[in-house]
Formats: C-alpha cells, sequence, structure tokens
C-alpha cells in the first residue's frame, strides 16, 4: 500500500479526467463518474488481468475501490495509472499491481481478521476490507493514520479498526490474526507480528535493506516457512525497539 514504490512494468494510463472533479463524490457529475469507472476497469484489464492476477475476490475488490479516493486531488488524473504515487509525509500508494499481487498472494477470505502494518491512504486496507471480515490496520505517521480514517470512514468501511502506532508491536488486543500484511521493509522479521500470526496464518512482507524481495510466510508448529517472490523498493519500516 502507501509503502510500495516497485517498478515492474511502467504502463501509464492517461485518464481524460479533468482535476477539478477530483473532489467529494457528491460534486462529480455521471459523466465523470462514469469515466472513473472506466479508468479502473481499464486497469483491472490491463495491470492485472493481463499479468498473473486471478483470484476473483482480488479483481473484483481492485474494480470495485475508487483509488481515485485515496490520492491527493493534484494526482488524481493518474490515479489508476501503474505506478505508485505521492500521498504526503514522504510516503507513497503503491501501483495497483503490488496492491493486488499481495492481496493475492495472502489468500484473504471472508472469513479471516487481517493485520495491517502500514495504513498509509488506507487504499490496501480497502481492497482488504472488500473481502475479509475484520481489518486491524496501524500507521505510525499520526496525520497519515487519521486521513485514512477519515476517507475508510466515509467511503462506508465499517470492518476497518486504524491505530496510530509502532507496526514493529503489532496489534495484541487482537491476536491471533489469519493473515499478516506489511507494507514497509524491516531488515528483518518481526518477532511480535510472528507471535500475532495464527498457526497456519500467512504474513506478506518485502525485508531487506537496500536489495529487498516481498516474502510470503506461512507459520507452522514448526516454525515459519518461506516462499520468496518478487524483487521490490519499499521504504524501510520505522520504529524498530531498540
Amino acid at each position: 500500500m502507501r509503502f510500495a514504490a516497485c517498478s515492474i512494468v511502467a504502463m501509464t494510463s492517461a485518464v481524460s479526467i479533468a482535476a477539478a472533479c477530483g473532489g467529494a463524490s457528491g460534486t462529480e457529475t455521471s459523466i465523470v463518474q462514469e469515466e472513473w469507472t472506466q479508468a479502473r476497469a481499464d486497469m483491472v484489464r490491463s495491470q492485472l488481468r493481463g499479468r498473473d492476477i486471478v483470484d476473483p475476490r482480488v479483481l473484483d475488490a481492485m474494480g470495485r475501490v475508487e483509488r481515485h479516493r485515496f490520492v491527493p486531488d493534484a494526482a488524481r488524473g493518474n490515479a489508476y495509472d501503474d505506478t505508485p504515487l505521492p500521498i504526503g509525509s514522504g510516503q507513497t500508494i503503491s501501483q495497483p499491481y503490488i496492491v493486488a499481487f499481495m492481496t493475492q498472494a495472502l489468500d484473504v477470505r471472508p472469513e479471516h481478521r487481517v493485520l495491517e502494518i502500514g495504513t498509509g491512504s488506507g487504499y490496501q486496507a480497502a481492497i482488504l476490507a472488500e473481502i475479509v471480515k475484520e481489518l486491524y490496520t496501524i500507521e505510525i505517521v499520526p496525520e497519515l493514520g487519521e486521513r485514512a480514517r477519515t476517507t475508510l470512514e466515509q467511503l462506508g468501511y465499517r470492518n476497518v479498526h486504524v491505530k496510530i502506532g509502532n507496526g514493529y508491536l503489532g496489534w495484541p488486543e487482537h491476536a491471533p490474526y489469519d493473515r499478516i500484511i506489511v507494507t514497509a521493509a524491516p531488515d528483518a522479521i518481526p518477532p511480535a507480528l510472528v507471535d500475532q500470526l495464527r498457526i497456519g496464518g500467512l504474513m506478506a512482507i518485502p525485508v531487506g535493506v537496500g536489495d529487498q524481495e516481498l516474502r510470503i510466510l506461512r507459520r507452522t508448529e514448526q516454525g515459519l516457512q518461506t516462499t520468496q517472490t518478487l524483487p521490490v523498493r519499499f521504504v524501510p519500516m520505522i520504529g524498530k525497539p531498540k
């Protein structure tokens, strides 16, 4: 979500939507809403189906969630481009493919309770909330967390719970989680997150300093099973306990 800056394929699709039409939904004309809907459909077709995103739940969620609601007004004309976009505080919203890839890799289901580390804009949270039962999301930058909370509430997501805090510590009050997604790169797997993952649960997390890889971890009785996936570039995860 907010931190991904992975550039896999640069596929910019120009969206002919005036910047002045990026306000609240009540002020958008039906024509502009249709343009957003078409841009979203084009994104799903070319950036997701055109690659390796096949999970129907993920494709449906990506087609429903209005990504333009999660970016600043100045960037809304590029909201459905195949690229990360700035959201303030030196952070970005991930390119759509990375959001979809991580969601698909976690194999999220309607009965799941999920922990997200790095709320950012709230876009990844919204995608997950379309699929899962409950989402708990932590943001360390207060202004981003509060803005995401407001956006998610305005869009009607009642199964998303936002906390301003240190992601390294997780959210133990609601553990264990069926799935955990991390959208910033630590230099090693945070032990608290492993402890809060249910046995049999999955975690998607970028790991590394400089060169990074996206790992999918499964917690078993014997320890962690690791699947290596994509080379990625996320901002470092901050707040590591000393």
